[in-house]
């Protein structure tokens, strides 16, 4: 019977961690569904801004070339205003010089091999060749530069000996749709840089924030593959941290070219310089929870004043996003930030061992970036967290 009752409890305690582990997963499962959806859904204006720029860019560079260069087959100009759109946000002004460079590099390459070889197929084949080696060479790398030097190299071999005079008008409608194409997404309809900015950032911060909470509770639970999940969790920010470069990117080429966004340059500055150190913050939050996960499988004894120092910095780290949000200044997140030091420091001065020791150094260093993202130049930051520092480890 007590062997009955032993393997009872052993199945009882087997099918209770398989419904943990599950429940885990289900839980895990429906946040990366619900990252997912939200990108989609920023994919989903993205893509929809992005068309319309380009539909309007296109119809206003056919008629504009119609009027300003004579009718007819003008599809060099709605090309040149598409091609200028549909590039990566933030580079936009570099895409319509190389695209420019590029139909310039193709006439002089093909018109000049055209008179010295003439017309014929293997002629073509030269032509393009040594169009496509210049623009690398100019270059260094695939570019708007090198497609539309091979391009117009082609279509200089092959039309210019049925249509004389090919060479200006190819000029002429490419530098019309690029202009309306940069005039577009600068003049007409600019994307507002911060909202741009607030959108790529808040899942970042939000996680940030979320799994530094999970890092304190497993402390507090004592709960070692609950930091490890946090660990994997934070290792998932990659693509969001993608995301957010590219809307940097777009958001400078917002105030610096469109003149309704000038307005706004400063405030961009400083909500560049806060998502800028988001890419620290994630990684000190990943140092954070590996020590966190080490500590608890070494069993290491945690002051109850570390957990609570690891939730003051998330909230610090929710305050930084609402006050980056609003404009205003950041002396809530630098109070926040110090209470989390004293509070890692008193864990310190309490005993630890080594890997509890490691968690407390990158708290101080997460907790450095998050004055940093406040404004603050380094050596203030780092005064800041020693002076809390000392006050933590001062006997009461």
């Amino acid at each position: 019977m007590a062997d009955d009752r032993r393997i009872g409890r052993a199945a009882d305690a087997t099918w209770r961690a398989a419904a943990e582990h599950g429940e885990r997963d289900v839980v895990s499962a429906r946040r990366r569904g619900q990252a997912a959806g939200r990108v989609r859904l920023r994919q989903a204006e993205v893509i929809l801004v992005i068309s319309v720029q380009a539909g309007l860019a296109a119809a206003l560079a056919a008629v504009l070339a119609d009027h300003l260069l004579g009718p007819g087959a003008h599809v060099f100009a709605p090309s040149a205003a598409v091609g200028t759109i549909a590039t990566a946000i933030g580079r936009r002004a570099r895409r319509t010089v190389e695209l420019l460079a590029g139909v310039g590099l193709g006439i002089a390459i093909g018109d000049g091999l055209r008179f010295l070889l003439g017309s014929g197929p293997w002629q073509t084949g030269v032509m393009v060749a040594l169009a496509i080696a210049a623009a690398l060479l100019l270059s260094g790398r695939g570019s708007a530069l090198v497609g539309q030097a091979g391009g117009t190299a082609v279509l200089i071999a092959t039309l210019a000996p049925m249509e004389r005079g090919l060479e200006l008008p190819r000029i002429l409608d490419a530098l019309v749709g690029a202009v309306v194409g940069i005039a577009v997404v600068t003049l007409l309809l600019p994307v507002n840089p911060l909202r741009i900015l607030d959108k790529t950032t808040k899942p970042i911060f939000d996680s940030l924030s979320g799994q530094l909470n999970r890092v304190a509770r497993a402390l507090v639970d004592r709960d070692a593959e609950a930091a490890v999940r946090v660990l994997e969790e934070l290792r998932n920010l990659d693509d969001d941290l993608g995301r957010m470069h590219e809307a940097l990117a777009g958001a400078d080429e917002a105030v610096t070219l469109a003149p309704v966004r000038w307005r706004r340059r400063q405030q961009f500055h400083r909500y560049a310089n806060i998502a800028q150190h988001l890419e620290r913050l994630v990684v000190d939050a990943r140092g954070m929870s590996r020590w966190a996960a080490n500590a608890l499988q070494y069993r290491e004894l945690m002051p109850s004043s570390l957990p609570r120092g690891i939730a003051r910095l998330a909230d610090a780290i929710d305050q930084l996003r609402r006050e980056s949000h609003r404009g205003s200044g950041h002396a809530h997140s630098r109070d926040m930030v110090r209470q989390a030091v004293e509070l890692a420091a008193a864990a310190r001065s309490g005993g630890l061992r080594t890997y509890g020791d490691g968690l407390v150094a990158d708290l101080r260093t997460a907790a450095s970036d998050v004055l940093r993202a406040t404004g603050c130049p380094t050596p203030e930051a780092n005064r800041i967290v020693r002076a809390a520092a000392d006050v933590g480890t001062t006997p009461t």
